[in-house]
């Protein structure tokens, strides 16, 4: 697939999602900056982890940023986590921590989990499963 085939299937795959389907896109993506930093990191490339990390980074403020509080019950904890997170992320960026991304990546991994499940049982729910 030549890269402008591929960059057309991957908009129209984000512009035909439903929103549970692209947060569980960004999550995904998320796991794969914190996956792609800890191997950088590990080989000593900390040029390449600080690209991970800072886009990863990108991608928490963005969750933040489109949180809404009021919405439901659990979103100050989830506020809370996507918070921990980040200050996870910067500190795994400027300590070049390997420790510190693993723990990124597993909370990542974490919660991409739990959104994809989520979004399997909306889209379920919406079928009328």
């Amino acid at each position: 697939m030549t890269p402008h085939a591929r960059d057309s299937y991957l908009q129209a795959s984000v512009e035909t999602a439903s929103p549970a389907q692209r947060l569980v896109m960004l999550l995904d993506r998320l796991v794969l900056d914190c996956r792609r930093a800890l191997q950088a990191q590990e080989s000593s490339d900390h040029s390449q982890a600080h690209g991970h990390l800072l886009h990863a980074q990108d991608i928490v403020s963005e969750l933040r940023s489109t949180l809404r509080i009021g919405a439901w019950d659990a979103a100050t904890a989830l506020d809370s986590l996507y918070g921990h997170l980040l200050v996870q992320l910067v500190e795994a960026n400027v300590r070049r921590d390997p420790a510190t991304t693993t723990h990124c990546l597993d909370l990542s991994e974490q919660l991409a989990s739990v959104w994809r499940e989520a979004a399997s049982a909306t889209s379920l729910a919406g079928a009328g499963a």
